[in-house]
């Protein structure tokens, strides 16, 4: 048995799709308002995160370094970030020629600490870039506090949280701007490709621009930009993705109730729901001081378990960081993700539960 960590759900419907666009031939395009795919699946997210604008690029990193570059976030800057997440977040701030500060995690849901947080504001800070990790929801009211105060933006990497919510307002649009991935493993896909949202008309147009090179009319650069432009064939199979997101997210979500039901019994630290927040299960994430023999153990039955960020990103040989972030050291030797994607069975999740409980029993 084969239960990987993460699938993609692709059917008729994007393969019809995407057909269509390879019989059209219109692949990509460089207008300024993107492709007819490409306004499509922008229109649908727009209405499904209740934002005023969307704006499609071609990966989640594409969309967090866009933003950045549309607040004007420059050399000498510094940008506030965790270091457990995907290496992306800190990337798309090396990019644009400012430092990534790394602040540390909560225990809870390992999202930003925002007492750390609070300690690491400098003169030089400009932007906050709380992650929702695994689908959890940051700490917002607080982050939204303390950057207020310092007169500091935000920017939600939301790559891994599209369906979150927290008192039924979707994570991304908690503050200027919200970056989405649709990588093949996340909730919803296109395969390779990403998406911002915002509320402000002139961050909206500055994001058209940036993402084809800075182009209004033709060669007209206006300001600095890149082809972050998300194909049509993208954007083709995002646009049936998020028609089809409820159905996909309700069945993560009644998984994750299964497997927490089939785990209680077990010494490991369970994800638990904020008050308020509706999580979308991308990842169901434990924590066990044995992880790596136990990750070990499931791999070798067939279990896609996988340890997320063991190394975190301030830890990498690139980044090097003396920072000291006790929560994030601790998440990192301690948390396992389980499947619990729309295509795991009933069935799939017992076997899950079994095993583990034998190797526990072991």
């Amino acid at each position: 048995m084969k239960i990987p960590i993460n699938v993609p759900v692709i059917e008729k419907e994007e393969i019809n799709e995407v057909r269509n666009v390879l019989l059209e031939k219109s692949l990509t395009t460089a207008a300024y308002s993107g492709g007819k795919r490409v306004q499509e699946f922008e229109g649908l997210l727009s209405s499904y995160t209740g934002s005023r604008y969307a704006v499609a690029v071609n990966s989640g990193t594409a969309a967090l370094q866009a933003s950045l570059y549309a607040l004007g976030i420059k050399s000498g800057d510094e940008v506030l970030i965790p270091s457990f997440t995907f290496v992306a977040t800190a990337n798309s701030v090396m990019s644009v020629g400012a430092k990534p500060v790394f602040v540390d995690v909560a225990p809870d849901n390992y999202t930003m600490d925002p007492y750390d947080l609070r300690k690491k504001i400098t003169k030089k800070s400009k932007a906050i870039m709380p992650v929702h990790l695994y689908g959890n929801f940051s700490y917002m009211g607080e982050i939204s506090e303390i950057a207020d105060k310092h007169n500091i933006d935000v920017v939600e990497d939301a790559a891994q949280s599209l369906g979150t919510t927290y008192k039924k307002k979707q994570s991304g649009t908690f503050s200027r701007l919200g970056c989405f991935s649709m990588y093949a493993a996340k909730v919803m896909t296109s395969g390779e490709g990403g998406a911002i949202v915002t509320n402000d008309k002139e961050i909206f147009e500055r994001l058209r621009k940036i993402r084809n090179h800075g182009m209004l009319h033709g060669y007209d650069t206006r300001i600095l930009g890149l082809n972050l432009r998300l194909p049509e064939i993208s954007a083709a199979i995002a646009k049936i993705q998020m028609k089809k997101l409820p159905k996909l997210l309700k069945k993560r979500e009644q998984n994750a109730k299964i497997l927490t039901e089939l785990l209680s019994d077990l010494d490991f630290i369970l994800p638990i729901e904020r008050t308020g927040v509706k999580v979308n299960w991308y990842l169901y994430t434990i924590s066990t001081k044995n992880r790596d023999k136990l990750a070990k153990q499931l791999n070798e039955k067939g279990i896609g378990a996988t340890a997320y960020y063991s190394i975190p990103t301030h830890k990498t040989p690139f980044y090097k960081s003396k920072a000291e972030l006790p929560m994030t050291d601790w998440a990192a030797s301690t948390v396992l993700s389980l499947p619990v994607h729309p295509l795991v069975t009933e069935d799939d999740l017992h076997y899950i539960s079994k095993i583990i409980h034998q190797l526990i029993e072991k």
